[in-house]
């Protein structure tokens, strides 16, 4: 998509975009289990259930819109990844997807240790018991008292993203009297296959030092002269929601391509490599992402195949997922306000949420899947979009999606694999009060993040 195109996407309020499919599924009732979270299931009543208990039950006391998080399948996400990578890895878990107290002691609990990108993680992070040198700092520009903060508690590394900010961090440093343990990241040159605005390892972006043209170089060059900073290793993120490998494969060889440059240049064999996060996942039925144990091993061998071709040994490898962990675990529920059908389009469905909670299908063009969970219908599919209640025409939630013909107001949808950015990128707009988080389990469940109320609003308004 253009940087030009409505934020919607192409043809936001036009008849079905070419390419997509045309037939509805064989069964509208079906919850797709690759798409809900794996507690998710329907009971006798058709009602849908997560973490056995009933949806409508759930938006009683809970009220909609609200994010149900299904602590089980996050924790058991954890870890498959940790297992997958072993002891001789480290798993970061990427806060910016979503960021919680309740997240950070089940990540503490299940062994993942924590990348953050601002001063407003790190304190969530530390709030709730993280071992700082468990914990990253990232970002394209830290300020001074991000920096501080992060060097006074101990963070294990800090991944520097320029010039000015080699200095900034070796300043604060050498003025605590300390070492601190940094990683440089750099730009390889690949773009993957994921929306323009997610892709972020070509040299046209804000973040890193590029490879080409001897940035990347000259940062170790600096670096290494600098006896407050200790460079343990070599950073690359390539994108967002990614399926394809390859892209892995050629920063893999570009970035090791850079340590034995630095061994044969410095004399130096640097211990770490991060290849980030950006794994994909399954919004809709026709995603087919990979299971962790298969990207831990394809990782390693590419990882190691390079090594041996440069005469390296072979580095301690880190990764940094956080949607392939949290998104697939939550879903937000909804319930319908209106239904208003447009002779030859579509039925346009409203519920009582839109960007606020999910901006991504404006932002990103993203495509979701939604189900009627509230009961089971025999009703004839219609074409649907599901939209919010916003002044906005491209507030979208699901901009194509075939929904039972019966529909009708008072109805819950659920839209799955949402507990991924939606509640971190959500926002006031229409001064709309942000959904709560509800962590479901065994039974039971419990709010990790309240609902705003307009006394929080009317807070920061000093008037």
């Amino acid at each position: 998509m253009s940087r030009s195109a409505h934020p919607a996407g192409p043809r936001y309020a036009d008849v079905m975009p070419e390419g997509h499919y045309t037939a509805p599924p064989a069964d509208l009732n079906v919850l797709d289990p690759r798409v809900w979270a794996r507690t998710v299931t329907r009971n006798t009543d058709g009602a849908a259930e997560v973490g056995g208990l009933d949806v409508r039950d759930l938006a009683e006391e809970f009220g909609t819109p609200a994010y149900f998080l299904d602590e089980e399948d996050f924790r058991a996400r954890c870890h498959a990844w940790r297992d997958a990578f072993g002891e001789g890895a480290d798993v970061f878990y990427a806060g910016k997807a979503f960021l919680s107290r309740a997240v950070v002691k089940w990540l503490f609990e299940e062994g993942l240790n924590l990348d953050v990108c601002s001063g407003g993680e790190l304190a969530v992070a530390l709030s709730a018991g993280m071992p700082a040198d468990r914990i990253a700092l990232h970002g394209n520009n830290k300020s001074l008292e991000e920096i501080e903060r992060a060097i006074e508690v101990g963070v294990g590394r800090i991944v520097l993203d320029s010039f000015q900010e080699i200095v900034r961090v070796a300043h604060v440093a050498e003025r605590l009297g300390k070492r601190q343990r940094v990683q440089i990241r750099v730009t390889v040159g690949v773009e993957a296959h994921t929306h323009e605005f997610i892709a972020t390892a070509h040299e046209d972006q804000k973040f890193g030092l590029a490879l080409a043209g001897g940035q990347a170089a000259e940062a170790v060059r600096r670096v290494l002269k600098l006896d407050a900073l200790d460079l343990v290793g070599i950073h690359s993120h390539i994108g967002s929601q990614i399926f394809d490998m390859a892209g892995f494969e050629v920063a893999a060889r570009r970035v090791v391509s850079l340590l034995a440059e630095v061994r044969d240049e410095h004399g130096v064999e640097l211990p770490e490599i991060d290849l980030g996060g950006g794994l994909g996942i399954a919004y809709t039925s026709e995603d087919d992402p990979a299971e962790p144990h298969d990207i831990a091993r394809a990782l390693r061998e590419i990882v190691t195949r390079e090594c041996e071709a440069n005469r390296l040994g072979v580095p301690r490898l880190s990764v940094e997922p956080g949607r392939a962990i949290v998104g697939p675990t939550a879903f937000t529920l909804y319930e319908v306000g209106t239904v208003k059908p447009l002779e030859g389009l579509r039925t346009y469905v409203s519920v009582d949420g839109g960007m606020s909670d999910n901006i991504r299908t404006a932002l990103y063009d993203a495509e979701y899947s939604v189900s009627l969970v509230s009961r089971t219908s025999t009703a004839e599919p219609m074409l649907a979009r599901v939209v919010g209640k916003h002044c906005e025409s491209g507030d979208i939630v699901v901009k194509d999606a075939f929904l039972p013909a019966d529909l009708a107001p008072g109805d819950l949808l659920a839209v799955p694999a949402t507990g991924a950015y939606c509640r971190s990128m959500a926002s006031n707009y229409n001064h709309a009060l942000r959904p709560p988080v509800v962590a479901v389990n065994d039974g039971g469940a419990r709010v990790i993040v309240r609902r705003e109320t307009e006394d929080d609003l009317l807070r920061l308004d000093v008037g």
